[in-house]
């Protein structure tokens, strides 16, 4: 856990930091982050920092923002979360220690555009999630797609009311399909542009297609559905 192994500064639990790229100006991409306890804090806004992103004074809450929520789980981190996630336009990235099933595919209900294992946090994934947050790409490392197949399957085995593999979904493209199960497997559009042999601009105009077709908010939301419902 990193609780009180990190930084034991008496920063307030509940204080909210901005952050920008060094030398970026108010317009750019801005970081707020809210942790379930200040250690936490202090830890995320610590590595951000090391990895290139510097403390701004004011959180911000504008659209180019990125909301981060840290705690010891995944509930911890949402519960911490002090902006509206009902409308599903934040770009939230979820920091946590623990990645329990249930707590994985709440954070993909609420909209959550990457995920990230606390103790693999290093700055340099910490700022490459953030930025796959900002950019919509989605950020699934290999244990949050475990933990996410796990849920699905312990839904499945006590008997949830989701749809049998393959029963009322919406047939997808063999292209669609395939981007489909190179982003469950964590990959990014340029990944998936190399994997296809085609463009980065091909592979978001099927994202987006795929997207619509099957109505779900973002990629996370989208390979959850495509796990249930057996499109992958």
């Amino acid at each position: 856990m990193i609780g009180a192994a990190l930084l034991g500064g008496a920063a307030p639990t509940s204080g909210t930091v901005r952050l920008a790229p060094d030398g970026a100006g108010a317009g750019r991409l801005r970081v707020r982050v809210d942790a379930s306890d200040a250690a936490v804090r202090e830890a995320v806004v610590s590595r951000l920092r090391h990895g290139g992103l510097a403390a701004l004074p004011d959180p911000g809450r504008g659209p180019g923002t990125v909301v981060v929520a840290a705690g010891c789980t995944v509930d911890d981190a949402i519960d911490a979360c002090r902006v509206s996630l009902r409308d599903g336009e934040v770009r939230l990235l979820v920091v946590a220690d623990v990645l329990s099933p249930s707590g994985v595919l709440r954070a993909v209900r609420v909209g959550a555009r990457a995920m990230l294992q606390l103790t693999q946090a290093t700055p340099e994934r910490l700022v490459a999630a953030v930025h796959s947050a900002h950019q919509g790409d989605g950020r699934l490392p290999h244990g949050v797609l475990v933990a996410l197949l796990a849920g699905v399957a312990g839904a499945a085995g006590a008997g949830a009311a989701d749809p049998a593999p393959g029963a009322g979904t919406v047939p997808l493209t063999a292209r669609q399909t395939e981007v489909l199960a190179l982003m469950a497997e964590g990959h990014g559009n340029a990944a998936i542009a190399r994997a296809l042999c085609c463009s980065e601009h091909t592979v978001k105009n099927v994202i987006y297609e795929l997207m619509a077709r099957l109505q779900v908010r973002n990629r996370s939301h989208a390979v959850a559905h495509a796990v249930r419902t057996g499109l992958i």
